[in-house]
This record gives C-alpha cells, structure tokens and sequence, in this order.
C-alpha cells in the first residue's frame, strides 16, 4: 500500500485495532500498535498515535490508557454493545424462524464484527443455526423493506400470498393479488406478521410476512387509520394463542393447580385477577382469548392443570373437540 494512502487510512485502522484486539481484560502497549499498524502498511510513533487517540475520543471510541507496572496499556472502554448485548442479539437471531439459515450466518457475523476477537470467540461458542426450522424465504428482508417504505410513503400495497402444497412448494393461495393498507409488523408465535387494514372487508388482518412475494406500493394512500388506533397491539398478544383461529375476545373462566401460577402470568400478565377456587391448592381466573384451536391446545397441554370453567359454551366447544379427536 502505498505510503499516503495508508496514511489516509490511519485512523480508521487504529480504531479496527483497539475495537478488535482490546477489551475490558485485553489491552495492548505502544509498541503492540505501533507494530500492528505497521503490518497493515502504515508508520507511526508514540506522538501521532496520542493525537489520534484524541481525534477518536472526539468522535466517540473510549481509549482508556492505564499504567500497569513500568508500562502503559491501552484499551477501549465502554463500547456500543457489551458482551452479553451481543449474546442477547445472536440467540434472537438463532431462534427467529423467520430468518433464513443462511441469513442467519450472515447476521451472526456481523453482530461478532462489533466485538473484540476475544469476545467474539465465546459468542461463537454458542452459535447453533444448523438444524433448525427455518423460513426458506431469502428475500424476506426486502420484503420488510417495501413494508417499511409504504409505512414511510402512506401507500397501500398489493402483493401475491402463497401457502405450501402438498408437492411442498409454495403457491398463490388465490388467483388475484392481495391489498391491504399496511400498519404495524409485530412478532408472534416465532414469527413475523404484517398488520393490515383490508378495504374491502372493512378490517384489520394480518399476514405471515415470509409467505408475501411480490410486494408493489399502490397510489392509493392507506386507510384504516382509526380501526388500527383502535387496535390494542399489547392486548392482542396476551389474548393471542395462534394467529389463526376466531378473533373475537371472548372471557372465560379459567381454575389452575396453585404450582401454573407462573405459567398463568407469563402467559396473561400480573393484572390478572387471582381468587381461590373451591378445589383445595387451586385458583380461578377470567381471562380474554381469542378462540381457537391453539388455545384448546394449550389448555390440553397443561395436563389438566388449567381447566376451562365457562362460559358453558366454551366449555362444550372444548369437550366436542376432544371427542372428536378420539373418535377419527
């Protein structure tokens, strides 16, 4: 590299050296920098590396030198993202089946790119993307793209939306374009979803965002405003076992052995009204679910731990369907 050049590229090197190679417990000497930028073409001496010290401060790194012993040691401070940041943002990336196998490599890089080597070494340690379930849908971040952008533009959108055959390939599930007003992304289930206001059936739906292709922005500007206000995004997700099913809220009467209190809560929120039951180590709620298989499932799985107590016709609803199960 020529000698200018690399000149130029200075302080851009010095701050790649002090992210990377320095920690809170990793530090370098003068003489370590001075020999690491000289193996990427670049001289320098104590007092420009002083002065650009001072120029990186200025724009935000932490160089932090301190005296140990007879030398002096370098290091970066506080960084933009700690360690166990960064571990949090590798496992939601490892477990969003939204995201591709292979995008999910490409990601975990990155996040590892914002720490030093040592640090990246333990990130790496708990990287486990292989043999997951995955969504096949490489191009779901653009397709969160031209969301965004309609959002940005007040546009509705039109787009192709597909489900699995029994060839297990993706088709149009109808023969005409979808279009709806778009108004929020939101998670669910492991799984992302666009919230929607359809014009011509007069409601909010939603979509899996993975199984959308072909988006195209409209001239027509979105609606629903007021229906989406309307629309109680943190009620939704507590209420929501599955976004399929009936979304109408429904209160039912719930009783649960006094050890699924946790459960109960994490599942329906601390504002959940608790009272004794008449079952001894037991206790009764009501609750507001949207109905639907999912939720008739989740009640299963509890082992009989949680049981539906009313309505009365929920509580039919809920019997029919076992026996139906029993009876195929």
């Amino acid at each position: 590299m020529p000698k200018g050049a690399g000149q130029k590229l200075k302080l851009y090197y010095l701050s790649q050296i002090m992210i990377r190679k320095t920690d809170d417990d990793h530090a370098l000497t003068m003489p370590q920098i001075i020999d690491l930028l000289s193996e990427q073409g670049i001289s320098a001496d104590r007092k420009s590396i002083y002065d650009d010290f001072d120029a990186l401060r200025e724009i935000g790194l932490d160089i932090i030198g301190e005296k140990e012993g007879k030398g002096y040691y370098y290091r970066v401070g506080g960084k933009r993202f700690e360690l166990a940041e960064l571990m949090l943002l590798v496992d939601a990336i490892q477990s969003s089946k939204f995201i591709t196998a292979k995008k999910s490599s490409d990601l975990i890089k990155k996040v590892t790119d914002l720490a030093s080597e040592y640090e990246a070494k333990q990130l790496k340690r708990q990287v486990v993307v292989q043999g997951r379930i995955k969504t096949m849908n490489e191009s779901i971040y653009y397709l969160v793209d031209d969301i965004h952008r309609a959002m940005v533009e007040n546009k509705s959108i039109t787009f192709q939306y597909l489900q699995w055959n029994l060839d297990k390939v993706m088709v149009p599930r109808k023969d005409h374009l979808y279009e709806t007003s778009p108004w929020a992304l939101t998670w669910d289930d492991e799984n992302y979803y666009l919230i929607g206001y359809d014009r011509e059936a007069g409601k909010i739906k939603h979509y899996r965002v993975d199984k959308m292709k072909d988006i195209t922005l409209t001239g027509d500007k979105r609606v629903g405003k007021e229906e989406f206000e309307a629309y109680d995004m943190g009620s939704y997700s507590k209420q929501n076992f599955g976004m399929f099913g009936k979304k109408v809220s429904t209160t039912v009467d719930l009783e649960f052995d006094n050890g699924f209190v946790g459960i109960m809560i994490d599942r329906f929120g601390k504002e959940m009204p608790i009272r004794p039951a008449k079952k001894e180590g037991w206790s009764r709620t009501h609750v507001d679910v949207f109905i639907s298989d999912q939720f008739y499932g989740w009640i299963f799985a509890m082992g009989g731990k949680v049981r539906i107590t009313g309505p009365e016709n929920i509580v039919s609803d809920f019997k029919d369907k076992l026996r139906q199960q029993l009876e195929e």
